[in-house]
């Protein structure tokens, strides 16, 4: 963590559903530029912590903290207000307008700002995503998977998150294009004081950009590291990459 404290903290938070408990008592936190993978199988938790975080979902326990703010409980468009930006499984584009329309649309906490700074905001995320740059009057219902998921992430930066929350962002995509958006993702880690969870259940692409990694099972956090030392664990070999994965050597 840098010495000014972690962007998001999360303190013993447990919620669910109805009368099901899926997070237990979950603590983790996340420091300004970095990028944290967190990885699991189907039903650990993972998009259910997410919720949580952007106020999608109420906590039943614990407590959030944005740069040591206690924000636990407020609704989602007032943590999209205060730099969350929350970008949910099956990318959710606005089919119908164009890419253009859909990036101006992410800009909307931000428009007191101003026109210029949403034109500078998209000009930003014109080089981070080439392609959508040539398709800016593109309806958005038109563009592959690859292309939507692309615009759901900058739709997310437009806002200038402090907090970037990606969910599944490889799900259902082919691996040439989740090369292309990790790639982007490694960039975003690199640049600026943003920081970024990461669910994924492609370990190893996840594991490969991100600074720390977590492994959430059945709710509760089973292990935390760095990517090399998860890499190493057995455990995560077994569950996660399959028996007999030998990491790349360079």
């Amino acid at each position: 963590m840098t010495a000014g404290g972690p962007r998001l903290a999360v303190e013993g938070v447990s919620a669910g559903y109805d009368r099901i408990t899926v997070l237990h008592d979950l603590t983790l936190a996340v420091a300004p530029g970095e990028l944290l993978a967190v990885v699991g199988a189907n039903g650990a938790g993972k998009t259910t912590m997410l919720r949580v975080v952007s106020g999608l979902l109420p906590a039943r326990a614990g407590r959030v903290r944005l740069d040591g703010e206690d924000v636990t409980g407020r609704p989602a468009e007032r943590l999209a207000g205060a730099g969350i930006a929350h970008v949910p499984e099956n990318r959710l584009v606005f089919p119908g307008m164009s890419v253009a329309d859909n990036l101006t649309l992410g800009a909307y906490s931000r428009r007191r700002a101003g026109r210029t700074a949403a034109d500078e905001d998209r000009a930003i995320v014109w080089d981070l995503f080439p392609r959508l740059r040539d398709r800016a009057l593109q309806s958005a219902g038109t563009l592959s998977g690859g292309e939507q998921q692309m615009l759901a992430i900058a739709r997310g930066l437009m806002a200038r998150p402090r907090l970037l929350l990606l969910d599944e962002p490889s799900l259902g995509l082919a691996p040439k294009l989740v090369t292309e958006i990790f790639s982007v993702l490694g960039r975003l880690r690199d640049r600026g004081d943003l920081a970024v969870v990461l669910v994924e259940q492609n370990a190893r692409a996840a594991l490969r950009i991100a600074d720390r990694a977590v492994v959430l099972d059945r709710g509760r956090l089973l292990l935390e590291g760095t990517p090399d030392e998860l890499l190493t664990d057995p455990r995560v070999q077994a569950a996660y990459l399959g028996r007999g994965y030998t990491p790349a050597t360079t």
